[in-house]
């Protein structure tokens, strides 16, 4: 995976740096995977706007991924790697030998022909899917799950990894892409390797308008709406805004939201780096 620039033959061209998608092996989906998403533009169900800055966008089919990976002791071979409009990850076809097809993400180094296994018998090899008591100390995860059998949750995004350090009692402790170090029952499932595309974060978009291509519209600032919009507004010329703070007025940069006594805490061994 690389990333292409190119020469600034527009003034949208002159920064923009995107994927090479030479990895991509298709690009039709599987039917059988795929259905029809309609965009709300952050409307609820009675068409009150309850989230700003969303509309426009291009229109995307969703594909349905294997997060579970419930599908244990059967062989699959990787029959192509796609294009996702839906993640920032690439996606894997599965044939299993018994029929049955599924998307799952594409981990770096996942090759078209390879073939890949989930279960507590299968080897920690890149792209299998086993519980964490059976992956050796040290290997590289994702696509983690937070509670046995509920499907992955954790480390999806493009380039991202985790690594599983030691295990204590019944708990696997892993060490998050946060930097927050964590345990999680052995039990759960998680995946061996990193997840594919990791130049995604050098791609720069270039110009305004593959953002909204994206969905997303113009985000304007508390700090130039007037007082009746945000804490933060009015005030003659260009005034700072007060202290920063949300539309509602919680507080931010270093106002701590999470909740003294949540129940996950005792799980956390080490927080994440701020």
């Amino acid at each position: 995976m690389a990333v292409r620039k190119f020469k600034p033959s527009t003034p949208g061209q002159r920064h923009k740096i995107i994927g090479t998608f030479d990895t991509i092996t298709s690009s039709v989906p599987e039917k059988s995977l795929v259905f029809g998403t309609r965009k709300t533009g952050g409307r609820n169900n009675v068409g009150k706007m309850t989230m700003r800055y969303i509309g426009g966008g291009h229109k995307r089919k969703y594909r349905v991924i294997d997060f579970k990976r419930e599908k244990d002791g059967i062989p699959a071979v990787v029959k192509t790697i796609e294009y996702d409009p839906n993640r920032s990850a690439r996606i894997a076809l599965l044939f299993y030998v018994d029929g049955e097809k599924r998307y799952i993400l594409a981990p770096n180094g996942l090759q078209v022909g390879q073939t890949v296994m989930s279960g507590a018998e299968a080897q920690p090899e890149v792209g299998n899917a086993l519980p964490m008591q059976n992956i050796p100390l040290g290997t590289v995860i994702h696509n983690i799950e937070m509670n046995p059998g509920q499907g992955a949750s954790l480390v999806r995004s493009a380039g991202t990894f985790a690594q599983l350090t030691s295990r204590e009692d019944n708990y696997a402790i892993i060490k998050l892409p946060s930097g927050e170090t964590r345990k999680i029952l052995s039990a759960c499932k998680a995946t061996v390797g990193s997840v594919g595309n990791s130049d995604h974060a050098l791609e720069k978009s270039g110009k305004a308008g593959r953002s909204r291509w994206l969905g997303r519209r113009p985000r304007n600032r508390g700090v130039v709406m007037n007082p009746v919009d945000h804490p933060m507004g009015g005030g003659e010329g260009r005034a700072s805004g007060g202290h920063p703070r949300s539309r509602k007025g919680l507080l931010a940069k270093g106002y701590k939201t999470r909740t003294p006594k949540k129940q996950s805490n005792k799980y956390i061994i080490e927080r994440r780096k701020k």
